[in-house]
């Protein structure tokens, strides 16, 4: 289920300044984060960008997730 949402995150260098976004729109994915962080629901968020769906907002979700679960090396001191 987390490929295909992460399917719905584009990286594209000439949008956003190469920030993700949602399927290709110039929504980005932080944006949205923020939003959900500010406490603002999903049925808000939605009615702000009537071409956001439901799986758009969790795919944002997954995407901060993924971005989290990769292994940070530390240098030895």
């Amino acid at each position: 289920m987390n490929a295909e949402l992460l399917s719905r995150i584009t990286i594209r260098p000439e949008q956003c300044h190469g920030r993700p976004c949602i399927r290709g729109m110039r929504i980005r994915v932080a944006d949205i984060l923020e939003m959900l962080a500010n406490g603002i629901g999903e049925p808000e968020i939605l009615g702000d960008f009537p071409d956001l769906e439901s799986a758009d907002i969790r795919a944002c979700l997954a995407y901060a997730a993924a971005q989290l679960g990769h292994p940070v090396v530390m240098a030895a001191e």
